[in-house]
């Protein structure tokens, strides 16, 4: 396996104590922002058909990825300036603020304030996203996937259970006096606020910018000893280092290509179908059974997601970035195949989410590992932010588009366009290596 692995291990032993702290950490608010970002995507399209119809509902639920797409930008730019934890707790702060609206366009059957509430919503997505690469900023070269894809995990425990709740939340919350299907998005502004007060106050020090001071050059004679905390300053952010170089780096280096491609087509086809599955089930469920059959199908779906990150990350490590971004290409085009041939039959239905899931994690896992270690580490922050733009815009223009083909053609009709857009992706994957670092 050739992989350009631009930084070293960690050398110093504060840094091995700051990572599992680190770790733990990150896990915990994964699990609470899991809950949050999914309560409300179960019944974010069922939501925005009932206030503006079926076509929309799509635009509804890109609406929220554009934002999350959009929010990198800021994010990643708090972030080169002052670390991971403001700019995760920032786009937590967003989220909030989306939910909050998305109660409020209810209320008032507002479509303009529902479309501003998905748009800030997808802060919450944002900040579960970062987090991932919080996990390898003082990774070990050959623990990064894991370590990565553990964080990825943590989502499951919250996410495959908050669709679940979506009733529960919505019944409750009714006898509050909110409107019906707006309670899931009360409960999510509590997770998000939740979620950004531990890291703002727990996630200390913080990882990007410990790396920073393994990272800075240190005078012999000044050098710490093994015993000694890292007290070295960390070096200020470059200002000119933003989107712009970033994409110039990642233009020069194959890997980091086709890590972003990787990570950019596997949420497209994952959103395109995900987005109006629900509107799917609506056609042949009554509307009073609905939400328990949404509910169980995207728990399961989100299972695949994330519930197998961890083996997915080993192989990743152990088999290398490559053959696992292959996997998943197949695991994507196997499932659009399964779920646009499902037709009325709930179960395969579920079948074909739960592989979309899978590819989904895979096609996320290693390439998103293949980029954060084929940059430098000058520019690893804003490639990383770039990665999520380009897969938020890819997913946002999934989401907007597929409740037009939905309602122009049908279901069956998506899932093709999902696979077919993935086709690309595979000729990519499938080229010979090449000399510039590419992984095998």
């Amino acid at each position: 396996m050739a992989t350009d692995l631009t930084t070293p291990a960690p050398a110093h032993p504060d840094a091995a104590r700051i990572q599992r702290r680190t770790l733990r950490l990150l896990f915990t608010t994964q699990i609470v922002g899991g809950i949050g970002v999914t309560i409300g995507i179960a019944v974010g399209a069922l939501l925005a058909a009932e206030i503006a119809g079926t076509a929309v509902a799509g635009l509804a639920q890109s609406a929220a990825v554009v934002g999350g797409a959009l929010l990198a930008v800021p994010v990643t730019h708090i972030t080169i300036g002052h670390g991971r934890r403001p700019g995760l707790a920032f786009a937590y702060g967003v989220g909030t603020l989306g939910a909050m609206l998305i109660v409020l366009a209810a209320a008032t059957r507002s479509v303009p304030l529902l479309f501003a509430g998905m748009l800030l919503f997808g802060g919450g997505s944002t900040a579960n996203l970062q987090a991932r690469y919080a996990a390898v900023d003082l990774a070990e070269p050959n623990r990064r996937a894991r370590q990565l894809s553990l964080i990825v995990w943590a989502t499951t425990i919250g996410a495959v259970a908050a669709p679940n709740f979506a009733a529960l939340a919505d019944h409750t919350t009714r006898g509050w006096g909110l409107p019906a299907l707006s309670g899931p998005f009360a409960f999510s502004a509590v997770a998000f606020v939740l979620a950004a007060g531990v890291l703002q106050l727990c996630l200390r020090p913080d990882p990007l910018l410990t790396a920073r001071r393994l990272a800075a050059p240190i005078p012999p004679a000044d050098a710490p000893t093994a015993a000694e905390p890292l007290t070295v300053p960390a070096p200020p952010a470059r200002r000119g280092a933003g989107m712009r170089a970033a994409w110039s780096v990642v233009r020069a280096r194959p890997a980091a290509r086709l890590g972003i491609a990787t990570v950019a087509v596997g949420h497209l086809a994952m959103v395109a179908v995900m987005a109006m599955t629900p509107v799917h089930l609506r056609e042949y469920h009554p509307v009073e059974k609905v939400l328990p059959v949404v509910g169980l199908v995207l728990s399961l779906h989100i299972a695949g997601m994330y519930a197998l990150a961890p083996v997915i990350g080993w192989l990743t490590d152990r088999l290398g970035r490559r053959p696992v971004i292959l996997g998943g290409i197949g695991t994507l085009l196997a499932a659009c195949a399964v779920a646009g041939t499902a037709g009325h039959h709930t179960p395969r239905l579920t079948v074909g989410l739960v592989l979309l899931g899978l590819g989904w994690s895979a096609t996320m896992v290693a390439g998103s590992t293949l980029l954060s270690e084929s940059v430098p580490d000058a520019v690893r922050p804003q490639a990383q932010g770039l990665s999520d733009l380009v897969m938020g815009c890819a997913g946002a223009l999934a989401g907007a588009l597929s409740g037009f083909v939905v309602q122009l053609s049908g279901y069956p009709v998506l899932t093709l366009l999902a696979a077919i857009a993935v086709m690309p992706l595979l000729a990519l994957a499938l080229r010979p290596v090449g000399a510039a670092g590419e992984e095998d």
